[in-house]
């Protein structure tokens, strides 16, 4: 997708959102199913994964891990981000790797000590970029993709959760 490719597709849909604010928010979904061996099922829309218990809490280790594919989404987001942003701006990507990296001490997850916290402790995003962009060029592309990537916006400022618990079927 090229500068007008993108500004084409995107242009229609900010004029509406400007003129009907309403028509910007969107709810999506995700929904599992829980299963045998302490497992989730979650169905991506491309494929169905099957979350289980990390090796480091007591899981085999046959199953995704819900933190690698907290990581894995935000590596995704930003990947996807940065590479509108370099489109929108005008700097040639020609490839690249987005590596998310996270730390967490599974004392806290285990019960183990109440002082530990549960969750990262620490996330870090890397990117390595083939282009030829200048040094300014890449400090914008940082700061545009920080700013408008999603799940990295979500992560630094977490949104308000409801969670309910009723019995079903």
């Amino acid at each position: 997708m090229n500068i007008d490719d993108l500004r084409a597709a995107q242009a229609p849909l900010k004029e509406r959102y400007r003129s009907q604010p309403d028509a910007a928010l969107i709810t999506l979904k995700a929904e599992g199913r829980i299963g045998e061996h302490v497992t989730c099922s979650i169905q991506t829309g491309k494929a169905l994964v099957e979350a289980g218990l990390h090796p480091a809490t007591g899981g085999p280790g046959a199953f995704a891990c819900s933190g690698d594919m907290l990581l894995e989404a935000l590596a995704a987001c930003a990947g996807v981000t940065m590479a509108s942003v370099a489109t929108s701006i005008g700097v040639n990507l020609r490839g690249g790797t987005v590596r998310a990296e996270g730390d967490l001490d599974f004392r806290g997850t285990l019960g183990v000590d109440k002082d530990v916290p549960v969750g990262f402790q620490q996330i870090r995003l890397q990117f390595e970029l083939d282009t030829d962009a200048t040094a300014e060029q890449l400090v914008t592309l940082q700061r545009l993709t920080e700013r408008y990537c999603v799940v990295y916006q979500t992560l630094r400022q977490p949104a308000l959760i409801a969670v309910s618990v009723k019995p079903g079927r």
